[in-house]
């Protein structure tokens, strides 16, 4: 009895939650439906069997608690049935085919899209999540039911965050800030993103949120009576002129949204906080306007703080009229005039499709506009090179704050802020931005990297000769801009590379005496195993697009000659002369002193006239200086063979005692090292800081010597110094 008793207690969780949820769905669905959602429940239920949450409740709870979520939001039957059973496939035994036979394919194809993909082979865990987001945005365009389930699932597990791990808890609260929080503000689900965003901010800074959260209410007090006195005054002036019916309500402003404000602005918590938001919801568009009128007659507006989303739409669908007016105390206030209609579709989005039927023309626009967005995506999707360069596109096209610029028919485009004509080509047409030449703005020719304002129109000129440039990205914006250029790029790039590299390592081979004709295909096969390249194309593209230098390519296609003619060169017979940079035969090699870099270091090389190939450490402070002005600059590798010894500077902190040096000289001896050079930069009666050269044999060497170095007793302090002492490096 009492094992029975518990079995109940666990299961009540689950049989709670399925009946609330049957009761919101009978207000909206058919019996039959409903009939259909409790199916789905019994699969789920049997296949999660066993599994529980970090809460300790069975795990059927977290998608029964995602289908209530969607069923507030009215969603359909098949999609509340996708949210009952959108883990079966990633978690559980139950494969898609089996959804197909049972439910069909349109609600097999929905759990489908929402679940990550499983085994991915991917380098690191941001490329996984790149490759989750483009699959979920690929099932997006089939079915706007996808996302609907996904962000409920990820609200879900936001409200529910608490009993994870804090790094864990950190990591999704990023991603929810990074990802979902903006898709569902970009597909107008105004309020889902608010709260998304808020339990994003608390799990992410906990302490900032509780700060900020004890400033709002302990400020909020104060705010009371002048908030109370300008919603009456306006809605007093509201019926004085025929317009009481419209409502008038007080906005308080969300923790993110502040934090953001603080951040962006610059400001104190005070002077953000001290600016009052109402909210004034009318029937018609004329009273929006009219009310507009009347708002601007009680306050002075303040110039440049007027936006007329009513006439322009954002990207998402959002309309409403916003300004920002003069209070009666000189503090700032803002206020959003629009339609129930246009309230509904701006906190519920793509949502009022499900929500309010009534309303079609309106929830019919935002899934338009979604749709248009989606496409957009697709488009993007096709053309970029991989998961993690199509994440990217995605936060830039979902992080953008718009101008609107007219074609010279008066079509409205609308861009992210800082566009420019490239970006404005391209949003016309992916054509027209691939050909485009210059522009025309407000008749006035204009340069391709001139950023865009408010209200201009623009006029593209295009040349049928003309191909996408290199340096575009470095001033496009719009993900669409920059997908399309790097797609041109990527497909004519490799032959254009392939043919430039020919031509300078024809260049080359002319310089040292011999023809690229006379090169026989046996050398070209030698060197391709040497370097491991997969074909003679590969090595040319190589040296087109400046990873290789023709020069050293060059020189080593004449120097496998003689293995060419010969054959090759007997198996397991080590070469007499090891090579200390891989690939460098016939070529001088010099290890740069401003670094000291020695085997296992990773390093970089440049090709130096009067030195030949200098290498320096990737971290050496004269790289960055030194790329302004070097072109040549190649990736290397240091050879598995190479041998010698390797000046290596350390620094030393040490007890100022009598034999210490000794003692110090006595372990590198030890540890069958040679000291070339001792510099004492410091000496007082208590520590000495003393720079020793050593001549180690590689990085691994170095490290047995130090840690040999640090159990003296006399060694306070030791580490590696890479850069000259003695005098400034000079730039090789």
């Amino acid at each position: 009895m009492q094992s029975l008793a518990l079995r109940e207690a666990i299961e009540q969780p689950q049989e709670k939650l399925i009946r609330r949820l049957c009761g919101v769905l009978s207000a909206y669905l058919e019996p039959a439906q409903i009939a259909e959602v409790e199916r789905a429940y019994r699969l789920a239920d049997r296949a999660h069997a066993g599994q529980t949450r970090l809460t300790g409740e069975p795990y059927i709870c977290h998608p029964l608690s995602v289908a209530l979520i969607l069923a507030d939001m009215r969603m359909d039957a098949r999609g509340i049935m996708a949210a009952i059973m959108h883990d079966v496939i990633e978690d559980t035994a139950i494969g898609k085919e089996q959804l197909i036979e049972e439910f069909g394919e349109e609600v097999a194809e929905l759990v489908d899209g929402v679940t990550k993909l499983g085994r991915i082979d991917s380098k690191s865990r941001a490329e996984a999540q790149a490759q989750n987001v483009r699959k979920m945005f690929l099932a997006m365009v089939k079915d706007l039911r996808v996302i609907m389930v996904k962000l409920a699932d990820r609200l879900h597990n936001m409200r529910t965050l608490e009993n994870m791990a804090s790094a864990k808890r950190r990591r999704i609260a990023a991603e929810t800030l990074d990802i979902y929080a903006p898709i569902a503000n970009r597909l107008g689900m105004h309020e889902l993103c608010l709260e998304l965003e808020d339990l994003g901010f608390a799990a992410m800074y906990p302490m900032r949120a509780r700060v900020l959260e004890q400033s709002v209410r302990k400020a909020r007090g104060n705010r009371k009576e002048v908030v109370s006195g300008i919603e009456t005054s306006i809605r007093r002036r509201l019926e004085d002129t025929g317009l009481g019916d419209m409502e008038v309500i007080g906005r308080e402003k969300h923790l993110y949204s502040l934090y953001q404000k603080m951040l962006r602005k610059r400001r104190p918590f005070a002077e953000v906080y001290d600016v009052y938001a109402f909210r004034i919801i009318g029937e018609t568009i004329d009273d929006c306007y009219r009310a507009l009128g009347i708002a601007h007659n009680l306050y002075k507006p303040v110039p440049g703080r007027f936006k007329d989303y009513i006439a322009v739409p954002k990207a998402n669908g959002y309309q409403s009229l916003h300004t920002v007016l003069a209070g009666p105390y000189g503090q700032p206030v803002e206020i959003q005039i629009r339609t129930r209609a246009m309230h509904h579709l701006a906190e519920a989005g793509i949502a009022a499709h499900w929500l309010y039927k009534s309303e079609q023309e309106h929830s019919t626009y935002s899934q338009a506009r979604a749709h248009e967005w989606l496409q957009d995506l697709l488009e993007i999707q096709k053309s970029a090179g991989d998961s993690l360069e199509f994440l990217d596109n995605l936060k830039v096209d979902l992080f953008q704050r718009e101008v609107y610029v007219f074609t010279p028919r008066g079509q409205i485009i609308k861009l992210p802020r800082n566009a420019t004509v490239v970006d404005f080509a391209y949003a016309v047409h992916t054509q027209i931005g691939n050909t485009c030449i210059s522009a025309r703005i407000d008749r006035q020719l204009a340069p391709l990297q001139t950023v865009l304002q408010n209200g201009q129109t623009v006029e593209i000129i295009t040349a049928p000769w003309a191909r996408p440039n290199p340096l575009w990205l470095n001033f496009v914006v719009t993900a669409k801009a920059r997908a399309a250029i790097r797609n041109h790029l990527r497909h004519f790039k490799t032959q254009e590379g392939i043919a430039l590299g020919q031509r300078l390592l024809e260049k080359e081979l002319d310089s040292l005496g011999q023809r690229y004709e006379d090169i026989s295909a046996k050398q070209f096969e030698h060197l391709l195993r040497r370097l491991e390249m997969p074909s003679r194309e590969a090595l040319l593209e190589d040296i087109g697009f400046g990873n290789r230098l023709p020069m050293l390519v060059a020189r080593q296609l004449i120097n496998t000659k003689g293995h060419a003619d010969a054959g090759e060169p007997s198996a397991g017979k080590p070469e007499l002369n090891p090579l200390i940079i891989k690939g460098t035969e016939g070529m001088v090699v010099n290890l740069a002193k401003c670094c000291r870099p020695i085997p296992g270091d990773p390093i970089i090389a440049f090709f130096n006239p009067g030195k030949g190939i200098v290498v320096h450490l990737t971290e050496c402070k004269n790289v960055e200086e030194l790329r302004k002005r070097q072109v040549n600059w190649i990736d290397v590798q240091w050879d598995k063979q190479a041998k010698g010894e390797f000046p290596a500077l350390i620094r030393l902190e040490l007890m100022n005692q009598v034999g210490t040096l000794a003692k110090v000289a006595s372990t590198i001896s030890r540890m069958r090292a040679n000291i070339e050079n001792v510099q004492i930069i410091n000496q007082d009666s208590q520590v000495s800081v003393d720079f020793i050269t050593l001549m180690v044999r590689d990085r691994n060497h170095l490290a047995t010597v130090v840690r040999e170095l640090r159990k003296l007793s006399i060694v306070l302090k030791i580490s590696r110094a890479k850069t000259e002492l003695r005098k400034k490096a000079q730039h090789d």
